[in-house]
């Protein structure tokens, strides 16, 4: 996937996520991935992984712990998109 827009980058990592979430919590922008869906470290590494491959970029680890929601895990994507 190639597009820079931020609704089809936000509904396929709605998908990626639901198939990772351990709660069972709304996919919405504010919903939390750690604290609302229960991923723990290891999950998130899969995820990243996922959104590696689905998307065709290189996440960048380090800024792993500034992403807490779903809006922020979907804008970290968006802007290595348009990098």
């Amino acid at each position: 996937m190639s597009t820079t827009d931020y609704p089809t980058i936000l509904a396929e990592v709605q998908t990626i996520l639901g198939r990772f979430a351990r709660n069972p919590a709304p996919l919405e922008e504010e919903t939390e991935l750690v604290n609302d869906l229960g991923l723990d470290s290891l999950l998130v590494m899969e995820i990243v992984q996922e959104v590696e491959d689905a998307f065709d970029i290189s996440f960048p680890l380090n800024n792993l712990s500034e992403i807490r929601t779903v809006r922020d895990f979907t804008l970290q994507i968006q802007q290595e998109l348009e990098a």
